[in-house]
């Protein structure tokens, strides 16, 4: 990947999110004297007008700022970044995640540590981990009802008072099995420290070319997940009437009938994460998983 001259940053900032007044005005204020634009949206300029503001900046509606920047950074956590994931669309923009909380899966940088990121940047000091995405589409009959792209998982789950749910897998056009379950996780690597690790899935090594398939609760206890290549195409088909409905990242959803088909394939997009070079992977799993506490 070929990385260009940053000109123009853009940020993006978890709702209701009080410091991120603060983290910005600490930004423009850097800014001051590099020639940078800065492009927020409409409504976090007009909160930011009371900050100092060293360099020059723009709006742009959330959903054109991916288009417009050449760095993006998000003030949140790690539910803010998976967002931000969906709205980069086909341009793989570089990603620092600033995290007001604990240290994130994805929002691996603290926001004492955004200044010090920053410059590693502009002197192209840095590493960027390249994450998979998966693109997710929705048919009943012949028609498409939604596509999507998730960085974490797709999930085809039953509502609560809902019995025992009926999902057929294919891999590559070839059966592979009939699950009887509660759900079923299509997860990437990234996505395998969420819902997959909860239903008893694998961790994955998030530079690892694979995605996981997990059964919820699954009625027979043999069903156990399954790890394939990331090019192959998963094609699932929903067999029963109950109440179910498919979820993309935890944050978005949509209601499936029977014989709804669900496409999942690898994204030719990559999500492109600024990576801190004073920490590694394990440094996240052993702070959010405890590993021996």
């Amino acid at each position: 990947m070929i990385r260009s001259v940053i000109r123009r940053i853009g940020v993006v900032v978890k709702p209701n999110q009080p410091q991120a007044v603060q983290t910005i005005g600490c930004l423009v204020e850097w800014l001051d004297r590099r020639d940078v634009t800065l492009v927020v949206e409409p409504e976090l300029a007009d909160r930011t007008t009371g900050a100092k503001i060293g360099c020059a900046i723009e709006t742009l509606p959330r959903e054109q700022l991916a288009a417009n920047v050449d760095l993006l950074i998000v003030l949140g956590g790690d539910g803010t970044m998976i967002a931000a994931a969906r709205m980069l669309g086909d341009r793989e923009v570089p990603v620092l995640g600033i995290n007001y909380g604990t240290l994130g899966y994805l929002a691996e940088f603290r926001t004492e540590e955004m200044i010090p990121a920053l410059e590693a940047i502009f002197i192209d000091d840095y590493r960027l981990d390249r994450r998979v995405m998966l693109d997710v589409e929705l048919r009943r009959n012949e028609e498409r009802v939604a596509q999507n792209r998730v960085l974490n998982d797709a999930v085809i789950g039953k509502s609560a008072l809902a019995r025992i749910i009926e999902i057929e897998a294919w891999f590559d056009k070839q059966f592979v099995n009939s699950f009887r379950a509660d759900g079923l996780i299509v997860s990437t690597p990234t996505g395998s420290t969420a819902y997959n690790l909860s239903a008893g899935g694998p961790l994955i090594y998030p530079s690892m070319e694979a995605v996981v398939i997990t059964p919820i609760c699954p009625h027979t206890l043999s069903n156990r997940p399954i790890v394939v290549p990331d090019d192959v195409e998963i094609e699932l088909h929903l067999k029963t009437r109950e109440e179910v409905a498919i979820t993309l990242d935890g944050q978005i959803g949509f209601p499936l009938e029977i014989e709804d088909r669900v496409f999942v394939r690898k994204s030719r997009t990559k999500f492109n994460i600024v990576q801190p070079t004073n920490r590694n992977y394990f440094d996240v799993l052993r702070d959010k998983l405890r590993w021996g506490r």
